[in-house]
């Protein structure tokens, strides 16, 4: 059993215990659930720098990257900083995320919001939109055509974009439909854990311009967004090289900074 793999088993047990807990109609009752969202893609569109800064304490190749930094500090300076969206992760046991982090995140900044989780259930979108999320992810290589297809159409109803992830051709063509709004590839080999730009290049000419390109993993510098943007990419979703930082934000913004 490789690590996606355990993820999602254990991702399965999580929402079962949840769903007997807390149904989802509590969520209908919450805050966020009506609040209007804003576009990542949209923004991604009209920006020079397409940057997507995450808030991620570990991961299961790198262990702790920060256990230090605060989601508030992090969110409102990430918006200081310029950048386009951040992505929070939810997940607690692989990446010691939390749902709290993306109500604080929402609290503390405008920016949209990319909840970062491995959804396997309608139940985690409703979730998602009840905490404050404007964009969910939904990753190709755990998911069948028609959960795509659920998954994507539910989040559209609830006004939430859609970012879908693959890392591979086969994975992108099971997956291109139109209640996406942006394909996302993943340069990391969920398998292996190695990262090579290689991939977001040759996948770039297989997705249709209707989406927005985002490219994710491995980039850590100036060059490597140089290198892809002639390749379409839009958006860059860059976790590790902002947090493994004493000051992610800082970070941010001197990138952004180099970048323009």
């Amino acid at each position: 059993m490789n690590i996606l793999d355990k993820i999602v088993a254990d991702k399965h047990k999580e929402v079962n215990l949840k769903k007997k807990l807390i149904p989802v109609e509590a969520f209908e009752l919450l805050p966020f659930f009506d609040r209007k969202t804003t576009s990542l893609s949209k923004k991604l569109k009209s920006s020079h720098t397409g940057i997507i800064a995450e808030f991620k304490r570990k991961s299961p190749s790198k262990s702790i990257i920060n256990n230090t930094a605060n989601v508030e500090d992090v969110s409102f300076g990430y918006e200081k900083a310029g950048v386009c969206g951040m992505s929070v992760l939810t997940d607690e046991i692989y990446f010691g995320g939390t749902l709290d982090d993306l109500i604080i995140a929402r609290e503390n900044c405008n920016l949209p919001l990319l909840r970062k989780e491995f959804i396997i259930d309608e139940y985690q979108i409703l979730e998602a939109k009840a905490f404050g999320a404007d964009v969910i992810l939904l990753i190709a290589a755990i998911l069948t055509k028609k959960e795509i297809k659920q998954f994507s159409e539910l989040a559209k109803s609830l006004k939430l974009d859609v970012l879908l992830e693959v890392h591979n051709e086969e994975e992108l063509h099971k997956s291109i439909m139109p209640s996406l709004d942006m394909i996302g590839v993943n340069n990391r080999n969920l398998k292996t854990f190695e990262v090579s730009l290689e991939t977001s290049k040759s996948l770039s000419k297989l997705i249709p311009n209707d989406f927005v390109k985002v490219s994710e993993s491995g980039i850590s510098t100036i060059e490597a967004i140089k290198e892809l943007q002639p390749y379409g990419y839009q958006g860059f979703l860059i976790g590790e090289n902002f947090m493994k930082t004493k000051n992610p934000s800082k970070s941010a913004e001197e990138f952004i900074k180099s970048l323009l």
